[in-house]
This record gives C-alpha cells, sequence and structure tokens, in this order.
C-alpha cells in the first residue's frame, strides 16, 4: 500500500471540511431512487455516507426512522430507544432528523443532556443493562456515527433488544423500507418539529456517563489499576467518549493524561492516514503519530475512534500494536485472570483475525469460535454466555464482566483500554511485552491488510463466490490444505474466500462501503513470504472475478 507524501502530517487548510456547506447540502440535495449508490444500505456497520454525494442526507435519515419506527411495531419492541451520536459534523442533524420522525410514531427516546456525545459501547451497555430480567417493554438503541470515517461521512447505526449490532434480517427489511419510503417521496413519513418533539414529553435528556462510569468495576478490575499507581495517556482522537476519561480518572482514583482534549468537527489536529485522508483510525501508526511520540511518557497509552467502539493500544516496548497482537494478549490474560468465569467459555475471533489467537485458544484448552467479519456474528455467545471474549482484527473487542455476566454486545474501546491498564498493573508487565512472550512460544507471524480497486459487479461476484471456484493446488510454495466460503463457528456465509496452507492463510471480501476488496493475509514464515501470498492472492482472486 503506497503511502501519501501528507500521511502523518497536519492536514493543509484546503483539505478540511466546510462544515455549513456539508450540512447545508444534507438538507438541500435529494437522493435519486434509481441510483444505487444513492440508496439506503446496511453494511456490516448501517447505514454510511456523506451529504456532498446524496448517499447521506435528511431523506435517507427520514426514511430510515420511519422504517425503523414501522419495524418495532411489527416486531413489538415498544419500550424506550436510547440514541447517541459522535462528533462528526453530520450526526447533529442526523440525530435531529431521527428525533423528529420517531417521536412522530410515538417512540419514547432518551438522549445524552446539553447535547453531548454518546459513544456505541455506552448505549450497548445501557440496552443490555436496561432489558436484563425484563420480558415486556424492552428498549433498543441507535448510534449515529460513521465511525472512524473521514470528517465528510455520517453514519447510522441500529442496535437490536440485546443491545448489538442488528442482524442482517433486521437490516434488510429495514432498508427494503427505508428504500421504498424514499422511491414514494416519503409520503408515509410521520414527522414532528424538534420543538414540537420535546413540547411532547417523549424526549428525556439524561447523563449517560453515570450508571456506564459507575459499572466499570464490574468488568475491569479497577482497584487494581488503582492500586499499581501507574500513569495513563489517551488521545481520543476527539471522539464521542472525550469527556469521559476524566470523569473515570475521578471516580476510581487513577492517573489519566489526556493528552488532546481537541474536540473540532472537521477534525483538523488529526494527522493524515496513509493515503493523505483524516481518518480518526486509532489502530493506524500515521493517526496516532501524536500519542506514539509520547509512549515513554506513559505505563501505557491508548486512543479510541470517533464512537469508541474500538482500540488502540501504544506501548513503551512495543509503540502501537497491531490490533491482532493485542487481541491475542487480552484473551491469553482474560482467560487466565477471570476465575469467575466457567470453564466451557470459548473464544470469539473474526475469520479475518490473526491466526495467534488460534495458537492461544489452543493452548488455553478453549473451544475457538470463527465468525465472518460483523460484530452482529457475536451478540448471541456474548448474550447467552457461551463466549467469554469476542474480537476483530479491526481493533474492536469486547468481554464478559468479571463474574460472567453479559457487559455489552457490541465492540467497547473503553474496557479494551483499560484492560491494558489492568494486565499492566495487575502483572507488572505492559501488553507488548506479554505479546513477546507469546511469540516466544509460537512463533511471530507477519499480517497484513490491503485494498483492491474492483468494481461493483466484481465485488457482487466475490461476496457470493463459492471455495469450489478455486482450482488452484499451491500458493506461495504451499500446498493449500483448505478453502474456505463459510465460518466454522456458524457455517454462515463469509462473503468472501478464505484459503489457508500450513504457514500462512489469505482472505478476500468485498468492502461494504468503496469500490475496493481487502485481501487479508498472514504469515508464520517471514515478511518475505507474506509478500508473495498477497502477490499470489491478489492474482488468484482476479482470475476468479473474470
Amino acid at each position: 500500500m503506497s503511502q501519501h507524501s501528507s500521511a502523518g502530517k497536519l492536514a493543509a487548510q484546503a483539505q478540511l471540511i466546510n462544515v455549513a456547506k456539508l450540512v447545508t447540502d444534507y438538507y438541500r440535495l435529494l437522493p435519486d431512487p434509481n441510483e444505487a449508490t444513492q440508496a439506503v444500505s446496511f453494511g456490516t456497520s448501517g447505514h454510511r455516507g456523506t451529504s456532498s454525494n446524496c448517499s447521506f442526507n435528511d431523506t435517507h435519515i427520514a426514511a430510515i426512522s420511519q422504517a425503523l419506527a414501522e419495524y418495532r411495531v411489527r416486531h413489538n419492541v415498544n419500550g424506550p430507544m436510547f440514541i447517541g451520536k459522535d462528533t462528526h459534523a453530520l450526526s447533529e442533524p442526523a440525530l435531529v432528523t431521527a428525533i423528529e420522525v420517531l417521536c412522530a410514531n410515538d417512540v419514547t427516546v432518551f438522549i445524552q443532556k446539553d447535547n453531548g456525545f454518546t459513544p456505541t459501547p455506552v448505549i450497548s451497555q445501557r440496552v443490555v443493562s436496561y432489558n436484563r430480567g425484563r420480558k415486556n417493554g424492552l428498549a433498543d438503541g441507535v448510534v449515529i456515527t460513521p465511525s472512524h470515517n473521514p470528517p465528510t461521512d455520517g453514519g447510522f447505526k441500529y442496535n437490536q433488544v440485546h443491545g448489538g449490532p442488528a442482524g442482517s434480517e433486521a437490516t434488510n427489511e429495514i432498508q427494503q423500507r427505508a428504500n421504498e419510503i424514499i422511491a414514494n417521496k416519503l409520503i408515509d413519513v410521520k414527522r414532528m418539529t424538534i420543538s414540537q418533539c420535546f413540547a411532547s414529553g417523549r424526549v428525556n435528556e439524561i447523563d449517560f456517563s453515570d450508571d456506564y462510569i459507575n459499572a466499570l468495576d464490574s468488568v475491569i478490575d479497577m482497584q487494581a489499576i488503582s492500586a499499581a499507581k501507574i500513569k495513563l495517556g489517551t488521545d481520543p482522537l476527539g471522539g464521542s467518549g472525550l469527556a469521559y476519561w476524566d470523569k473515570i480518572a475521578d471516580k476510581y482514583n487513577i492517573s489519566i493524561d489526556v493528552v488532546n482534549p481537541s474536540l473540532d468537527q472537521r477534525f483538523a489536529f488529526m494527522p493524515c492516514d496513509h493515503d493523505g485522508k483524516i481518518r480518526m483510525d486509532c489502530s493506524s501508526p500515521f493517526a496516532m503519530s501524536g500519542l506514539i511520540k509520547l509512549k515513554n511518557n506513559y505505563d501505557v497509552a491508548f486512543g479510541n475512534d470517533p464512537d469508541f467502539d474500538r482500540h488502540g493500544i501504544v506501548t513503551s516496548s512495543s509503540g502501537l500494536m497491531n490490533p491482532n497482537h493485542y487481541l491475542a494478549v487480552a484473551i491469553n490474560y482474560l482467560y487466565q485472570y477471570r476465575n469467575e468465569w466457567s470453564d466451557a467459555l470459548g473464544v470469539g475471533k473474526t475469520l479475518v483475525s490473526s491466526s495467534m489467537i488460534d495458537r492461544v485458544a489452543n493452548k488455553l484448552n478453549r473451544k475457538l469460535v470463527e465468525m465472518p467479519v460483523g460484530f452482529k456474528w457475536f451478540v448471541d455467545g456474548l448474550s447467552n454466555q457461551t463466549i467469554g471474549f469476542a474480537g476483530e482484527e479491526s481493533a474492536g473487542g469486547i468481554f464478559l464482566q468479571r463474574d460472567g455476566n453479559t457487559w455489552a454486545t457490541d465492540k467497547d474501546g473503553f474496557i479494551l483500554c483499560l484492560l491494558a491498564a489492568e494486565i499492566t498493573a495487575v502483572t507488572e508487565k505492559d501488553p507488548g511485552e506479554h505479546y513477546k512472550t507469546l511469540t516466544q512460544t509460537f512463533g511471530e507471524p507477519a499480517y497484513k491488510r490491503i485494498d483492491v480497486a474492483t468494481t461493483l459487479a466484481e465485488k457482487k461476484r466475490l461476496s457470493s463466490v463459492d471455495a469450489s471456484v478455486i482450482t488452484a493446488k499451491t500458493i506461495a510454495g504451499e500446498s493449500i490444505t483448505n478453502i474456505q466460503s463459510k465460518a466454522p463457528g456458524n457455517n454462515a456465509n463469509i462473503g468472501g474466500l478464505k484459503v489457508s496452507t500450513q504457514s500462512g492463510w489469505f482472505a478476500a471480501r468485498p468492502s461494504g462501503t468503496e469500490d475496493v476488496y481487502k485481501i487479508y493475509a498472514e504469515s508464520f514464515k517471514d515478511e518475505n513470504h507474506l509478500k508473495i501470498l498477497i502477490e499470489e492472492a491478489q492474482s488468484l482472486v482476479t482470475d476468479t472475478l473474470k
């Protein structure tokens, strides 16, 4: 992947978004119902787009919200809805649109008071907590966020009554109905003004942070962190959890230095990512370069993306940890130090996460539950407490409470960051040091993900391809030992392919938001073997898509 000359540097003034124009376009521009790129489309993390190209506008959010209100009626979801938003510029108008439509459909909503921000894991944890023990009047949630996407973007995620990302059945139903509503020129949309919504009594303003922060010691050993007197640093990357860290520090008497308290919808303080774009990706060494420079100032440091469902761990021993490396360390620690967890709890991972996790799970004598990409696949295991930890290669993870009960069912960047602090406090070694120990036992894998430009038609072919299309017998000098188009954890289609050999593997799957497909690859030999594996994988996929 080529590196842009602006990577790691602050963006030029001309590159920063015009917030006023972006918001004006949200209301002014109307999507063409006959144009596929302007339709409502729920990928692995909800509907995403930008107002300037008619993919995320008032029309979309009004239609989605109406479709969601109708979905709730059909499925007897009649409790309150908890709604959060992140710090992207389009999140504010989208929140207003959603409230206006939902309230007109008699939905009671809870939002952060004082027009504040609410992270994804906080909404998930609130839904799980509210619904625990209830049979009727169950709550659900919405988070308005495009995750780590550039400042131009907006996003809308629906979390069902289990607290986690909506499954394909639900999102397909909502997506289809929303597009019907748009095609019918929003005639079916019920809507009130925002003033009428507040006057109706259906809008409740609360501080979501209080209950979430007060419950953190049920999932993290906060007392151990406090007692160890370790020094922590964090860069929230201008995200929705910015105000949480000082409250956490005060509540639990721990030292957390917020190194960058900036809040700016243009994200002008962000170093550019590898491709020169502003992207709040806490797993990117370019986006996290500011915190990496300070690594020796702290026992452990961390960052998050705008909706705080991802984590980036920085240690003095290793700098910014590869997300796969930290997942392996977290799993190795949790299954040894959570004494109240059942011995039957499995380890959840996505199909494209590092095989180091497989080796760790085997050492721990824990069942490996390997799922397709998308956190929705882990919801049942977390809700039913059959898996203790679930993680994905893009720096997302979640785990059960210390007593083995469900904490939340969506990715939680807070607790993954605080777990790094707990590991450091309890073991007196930071996560980077722990990973080096794992490599001494299992070898040191090389892992990489690249994006390959493609067409919409090729993406569709790849998403539905069957393992039988691969006729090659070898790749990167080794015999192919396994070809998968379904995940072993649940036999669901992975939306692509995974090909394995004795010492490496690659997976290819289409992006849900861009005209690219992604190749993930890992070698337990060396970087040169990884390079050959990726080159031959790309050639093999190209031949497959012809």
